[in-house]
């Protein structure tokens, strides 16, 4: 069984569900190693999206992910430790 990944057009999608479409302008073009505060969203936009993500994906976050992640390259890699982590399991 293979373990699913996680992908900028997963985040994408799941922080405009959360924040809105209107917000969305900012996530077009290359924004991998943006800070999420650069891209308009604040902790409380993160934390929906965190949990958006763990009921999606099946999986627990640890509650400083977004605190030790600021770039959405270094999230998406966050997020597919953890479902590798949790497909081990």
């Amino acid at each position: 069984m293979s373990t699913p990944q996680f992908a900028l057009a997963d985040l994408t999608r799941i922080l405009l569900e959360g924040a809105g479409a209107d917000d969305g302008a900012a996530l077009d073009g290359d924004i991998l190693d943006q800070d999420f505060d650069d891209l308009g969203y604040e902790s409380l936009a993160l934390l929906e999206t965190g949990s958006r993500i763990e009921r999606e994906y099946g999986i627990a976050l640890d509650d400083d992910v977004f605190a030790d992640n600021r770039t959405p390259r270094t999230l998406i890699a966050a997020v597919n430790a953890r479902l590798s982590a949790s497909a081990a399991v």
